[in-house]
């Protein structure tokens, strides 16, 4: 098992990656975020359509597959709100 340490030599931006965690980021999300090159990091990402042009369905499922609980209590704004804080 991995310690702290050894994970932390893994994150390219320690100044960002504190700063997100301070912000209340997860770890892994923040690590991704401090390891991301920044001539990356404003540009946007894949070309699937806005969440809100989703059907609940398709949100339901996303949810689904990414791990976010109790969605099925969910409204289509609660949904896409967790899927963009995920």
């Amino acid at each position: 098992m991995a310690s702290d340490d050894d994970n932390r030599a893994r994150i390219k931006d320690e100044a960002q990656y504190e700063a997100l965690r301070d912000q209340g980021m997860s770890k892994e999300k923040a690590a991704r975020i401090a390891n991301t090159p920044r001539q990356k990091a404003g540009e946007k990402g894949g070309k699937h359509p806005r969440y809100e042009d989703w059907s609940l369905d398709e949100l339901y499922r996303k949810a689904q597959q990414v791990g976010i609980g109790q969605r099925s209590e969910m409204s289509k704004a609660e949904l896409i709100k967790a899927l963009r804080s995920h």
